[in-house]
């Protein structure tokens, strides 16, 4: 991949590949990590692989089947990322011919069901995977998807949710050329979903490239940074306080890190500035700002 949008998708994926691969192999004895394109990878796939350089020693003993899926596999590349890391015994890269709805035949070839499974699909070019394509991921143990689509996209949360994924969360990258895509995470763990949020927000700011909520009508950029601009994210939680009427705060923080680009903790600082400035109301009315407080409009 070339340009600052893929430069920052890529950061993304390998800071999520990080925290993927030692819990996984902990948990389990065998586990995938698979991709698919829908063009070239261009060189995504191999710096996604030379990531697992960092925990090798955690493959004794254990297998982790590594299948990337495009139109044309370049088997060089790939052969010559697992000579870079010295050939590990428990890793399996295979190169595939295909799209990314092969995925669910080499899936079940690599028996990845019922193991964890983390797949990368990048689509932002060519048709978006098929509803049959997103269930395949979900049947990991657990199953989680990282997916680029094409800015703009928006039936993709009803299909993951349809496919078995209760949590999903999505940011579209956009740069200064107007070069955007959309990027989607879905899970079943809140825990791997805020790993997400932290890790988007954790990539170096690269020149150009900015934020942009989906959910946000007003369509604001926001840079990119440890503690992003909490404008948009305080006009989303009053807009969805005066729909859905009163949250908790725990509630209230799943719906940030669900239905807008923020993290949790920044549902709190934006809270804190709410009630301070007299536009929401807290029951109880004092004490510590703890997850079962009631948040009303004011």
């Amino acid at each position: 991949m070339s340009g600052p949008v893929d430069d920052v998708v890529r950061e993304i994926l390998v800071r999520q590949l990080d925290a993927w691969g030692p819990a996984a192999l902990h948990r389990s004895k065998r586990a995938t990590f698979a991709q698919a394109y829908g063009g070239p990878p261009e060189g995504l796939a191999e710096a996604a692989l030379r990531v697992f350089d960092e925990f090798t020693d955690l493959l004794r003993g254990r297998r982790l089947t590594a299948p990337v899926v495009s139109p044309a596999p370049d088997r060089a590349a790939l052969d010559a990322v697992y000579q870079e890391l010295d050939r590990p015994s428990g890793l399996d890269i295979h190169a595939v011919e295909g799209g990314v709805d092969t995925l669910p035949a080499v899936l079940r070839a690599a028996s990845a069901a019922g193991a964890p499974l983390f797949a990368f699909l990048d689509a932002a070019t060519g048709p978006a995977p098929s509803a049959a394509t997103f269930a395949a991921v979900a049947k990991g143990k657990p199953g989680e998807l990282l997916l680029v689509l094409a800015a703009g996209a928006a039936d993709h949360r009803a299909m993951l949710g349809e496919a078995g994924f209760p949590l999903v969360a999505d940011v579209e990258l956009v740069a200064r050329d107007g070069t955007a895509c959309l990027v989607a995470f879905a899970t079943a763990a809140g825990k791997s979903l805020d790993t997400f949020k932290d890790a988007m927000w954790a990539v170096d700011e690269y020149a150009g490239v900015r934020y942009r909520d989906p959910h946000d009508p007003e369509g604001h950029l926001l840079d990119i940074s440890e503690r992003p601009h909490p404008g948009p994210l305080r006009r989303e939680i009053l807009a969805h306080l005066a729909e859905a009427g009163p949250a908790t705060v725990t509630d209230l923080r799943r719906f940030t890190v669900t239905d807008t680009v923020y993290r949790a903790a920044d549902a709190n600082r934006v809270l804190t500035t709410l009630l301070g400035a007299g536009q929401v109301t807290r029951d109880p009315p004092a004490g510590r700002l703890g997850g079962d407080v009631v948040i009303a409009a004011a």
